[in-house]
């Protein structure tokens, strides 16, 4: 499944209404934040049809899955946006991320803790947000909003250190820009490891890069991070990847209609992640040419000053320079 869905949820009394556009989308909260309250309509509607009061507006199908036997129900859904409350302990299981991986349906999930097997993007984070009344003295409208938005992650930034997620082409690329500028890069091997490589520093200033399209799980820890270490700031691009293909050196405006409205474009049953779709991309399109793309070692083509340079152009707030 692709593209992006509006969803009104609503009776006499509460309002939800909320966009989804990837496979994986997470709504946070407290409690009395009105999450289950969302689920518990969703049942009302599927038990009880009409006579339940609740409308549910969306072009595709929307239903909630729960139980022991999820794993026999879920193989004969298609195409719906499934909605799972944190109740159901099977969501951290690596049984229900494989079935997610292989699914072509949507998945919002309710729930306060980290599901790490699942790589669902920084911008797929969500609180609800309640405004009050709406309309008429009997309707509560709850709204949803990012919690990591853009603001909280990106500063003016002079980093003597960068530490990077992995050690593959977008590890190779920032290391030499950093050795050309007397930084300091170091690779966190890994996104579960990048609070460990942070905690190794000293009290330098320090940029961490890493894919946001699938950086969600640790995203509440590296947010805690930033909050205890003010010298700490992170860049989450959707991936290198990504950079590259919105640098333009990659010719076709078909790219950038991609890059505008990519949920038009990821079919979720056959990409997992974002991050997964634009590496495809960005291989397809290099094929043959001097930028031929791999990921797991980088194309020394990309560090040639006009290339690398328009690559760095995509990147705001951060001084390259010592």
């Amino acid at each position: 499944m692709k593209g992006n869905y509006h969803i009104v949820v609503q009776n006499n009394k509460l309002r939800y209404e909320l966009n989804i556009r990837r496979n994986i989308t997470i709504i946070r909260g407290d409690s009395a934040t009105g999450k289950t309250q969302l689920i518990n309509l969703l049942e009302q509607a599927a038990a009880l049809g009409d006579g339940s009061g609740v409308e549910v507006l969306c072009k595709r199908p929307c239903r909630t899955l729960n139980g022991n036997d999820w794993n026999l129900i879920l193989p004969s859904i298609h195409e719906h946006i499934i909605f799972l409350d944190e109740e159901n302990k099977f969501m951290k299981s690596q049984e229900f991320a494989d079935a997610v991986k292989n699914s072509d349906n949507y998945y919002v999930i309710v729930t306060r803790e980290d599901l790490p097997n699942l790589p669902y993007s920084v911008d797929e984070i969500y609180g609800i947000h309640t405004s009050g009344k709406y309309h008429d003295l009997k309707r509560t409208y709850n709204k949803l909003y990012r919690i990591y938005s853009p603001e909280t992650l990106s500063a003016k930034v002079k980093p003597a250190v960068i530490v990077v997620e992995d050690s593959n082409s977008g590890y190779e690329f920032f290391h030499a820009v950093c050795r050309e500028n007397g930084l300091t890069c170091t690779s966190a091997k890994g996104k579960s490891n990048l609070k460990k490589a942070v905690d190794r520093l000293d009290t330098e200033p320090a940029l961490i890069i890493a894919d946001g399209a699938a950086i969600g799980p640790e995203m509440n820890e590296l947010y805690q991070l930033m909050c205890y270490k003010s010298t700490v700031k992170c860049y989450l691009p959707e991936s290198f990847e990504w950079l590259v293909l919105k640098s333009g050196i990659i010719d076709g405006k078909s790219v950038q209609d991609i890059l505008l409205h990519p949920e038009d474009f990821i079919e979720s049953k056959e990409y997992f992640s974002w991050e997964r779709f634009f590496t495809a991309l960005l291989s397809n399109y290099t094929k043959g040419s001097y930028l031929k793309y791999s990921k797991s070692k980088l194309n020394t083509s990309y560090l040639h000053k006009k290339v690398k340079l328009a690559i760095l152009d995509v990147i705001p707030y951060i001084s390259w320079h010592k």
